[in-house]
């Protein structure tokens, strides 16, 4: 198995960030919209997808929201290492999981964002 990043490809603002990891030299060997994966093989619902940002490692260990953003910064060369592992510490990973949820609310007013991305109220972190 490779490390997979799976963001909602039905968001204009998830798919424009989604973009932006090979131009910061960020490394997934697959970084993939959720609705062009096979989630059953993953481990993943469409539902856990369509609610945060999932990384699965090549372990099979699966880790969402701001958790997979730390991750994939873990996972990547060198410099963004250390963002990564602070983001799993507190007092950063409390600020961390309260940013990322503050962004999922309100993705859909977010550049590159549309109506169509804002996630139900029932769905919201």
């Amino acid at each position: 198995m490779t490390s997979t990043l799976l963001y909602d490809g039905d968001c204009g603002f998830c798919t424009s960030a989604a973009r932006w990891i090979p131009r910061l030299r960020l490394r997934a060997e697959v970084v993939i919209a959720y609705q062009h994966a096979d989630l059953s093989s993953l481990g993943l619902t469409e539902g856990q997808c369509a609610a945060k940002l999932q990384w699965v490692a090549a372990t099979g260990q699966v880790s969402s929201g701001h958790e997979a953003v730390a991750r994939l910064l873990l996972h990547s060369a060198p410099p963004w290492r250390p963002f990564g592992a602070a983001l799993l510490l507190p007092p950063f990973s409390w600020l961390a999981a309260r940013f990322y949820d503050l962004i999922g609310t309100h993705r859909g007013r977010l550049p590159g964002g549309t109506p169509a991305c804002a996630l139900p109220p029932d769905q919201r972190p």
